[in-house]
């Protein structure tokens, strides 16, 4: 094959695009809400995404072990204790040995960590109302009820997809 002809657009219409590909499009929301979001602590706080994670989970939680957290918020077991070391370092989470299990710690806010999520737990969602202000409200149950359909139709195709055989 040429040069040219590699160049050239294919002469049949393309199986997928990009721009109408669901995953896709799930990803661009989620990364663009997240930055989004992220700019109501990130500067104030010094705090990303992971930390942001962890603090306003156990701020809705109390206290969880790390791999709960990670199971809870999607998180890999890396970015958990990463976020969990910075904010232990801040003194905005406190450890304490779980003594069934010497391999684990329970997690939960300070004082100074429970200050935070309660300052930002309403900025949050504010910021959630502003973004559901551009969903028609007779839409807002139904894009709710389609949301919790995806996440759960996509965990049992995740679990099939480890166990599928590789696709040939």
């Amino acid at each position: 094959m040429s040069q040219d002809s590699a160049q050239r657009a294919p002469e049949h219409a393309p199986a997928l695009k990009l721009d109408e590909f669901l995953p896709y499009r799930l990803n661009v929301c989620s990364a663009l809400v997240t930055q989004a979001l992220s700019r109501i602590y990130a500067a104030r706080y010094k705090i990303g995404v992971p930390e942001w994670r962890v603090l306003v989970t156990l701020g809705e939680f109390g206290m969880m072990t790390a791999k709960a957290i990670g199971l809870h918020s999607h998180m890999h077991k890396t970015k958990v204790s990463r976020a969990v070391a910075l904010l232990e370092r801040r003194k905005l989470v406190s450890r304490r040995a779980n003594r069934d299990d010497l391999r684990e710690a329970f997690l939960s806010l300070t004082p100074a960590g429970r200050d935070i999520y309660n300052e930002l737990a309403p900025a949050a969602l504010e910021f959630v109302r502003q973004l559901m202000d551009t969903v028609d409200p007779a839409d807002r149950a139904a894009l709710n009820r389609t949301l919790t359909k995806l996440i759960e139709r996509s965990t049992q195709l995740s679990v099939g997809v480890a166990t599928a055989p590789a696709l040939r």
